[in-house]
């Protein structure tokens, strides 16, 4: 029972440490030392460890599970919006504001507690969500936007 435990653990740590390692690198090199996204790209991997520690968590329903999961799929998947493959480290604006928007839902419909209590962040999880929020047009553009509040269920 441990080892089943463990395994997928790993896995997202391992991810983790990837997404991050991947950003910092990036940071570094000239193109991305002048991304004015820099400060949210960093937020990825946070927002990604969340998204699993939520979907692990008995007090989360399971119709917000499910959301949770897909925002997992969406990170780790080589297809989506703004593909990372081809950007780098700037692909997982998409991610993020997607992550976000249904992990704003599922604070909503849950205990904010319950959010706060596996946010890995150093900021405010609440003042993260907002500010991401508020952000989100401004680097997506109003009309993936639009499609993305609409995958979501906003």
């Amino acid at each position: 029972m441990d080892i089943i435990k463990a395994a997928p653990e790993k896995k997202h740590a391992d991810y983790y440490q990837l997404i991050r390692k991947r950003i910092r690198k990036w940071l570094k090199s000239k193109k991305g030392s002048r991304n004015t996204m820099a400060e949210y790209l960093m937020i990825a991997p946070d927002i990604f460890h969340l998204l699993c520690k939520l979907s692990a968590d008995p007090d989360i329903p399971f119709a917000q599970k499910k959301k949770l999961l897909a925002a997992i799929g969406y990170f780790i998947s080589p297809i989506d919006i703004i593909p990372e493959l081809v950007l780098g480290p700037v692909g997982l604006i998409d991610d993020i504001v997607i992550a976000v928007y249904i992990l704003n839902e599922a604070m909503n419909k849950t205990s904010p507690e319950i959010i706060k209590r596996h946010w890995a962040g150093e900021d405010d999880i609440l003042v993260v969500l907002q500010r991401i929020i508020k952000v989100g047009e401004t680097f997506l553009g109003a009309t993936i936007l639009e499609k993305i509040k609409k995958v979501v269920g906003k």
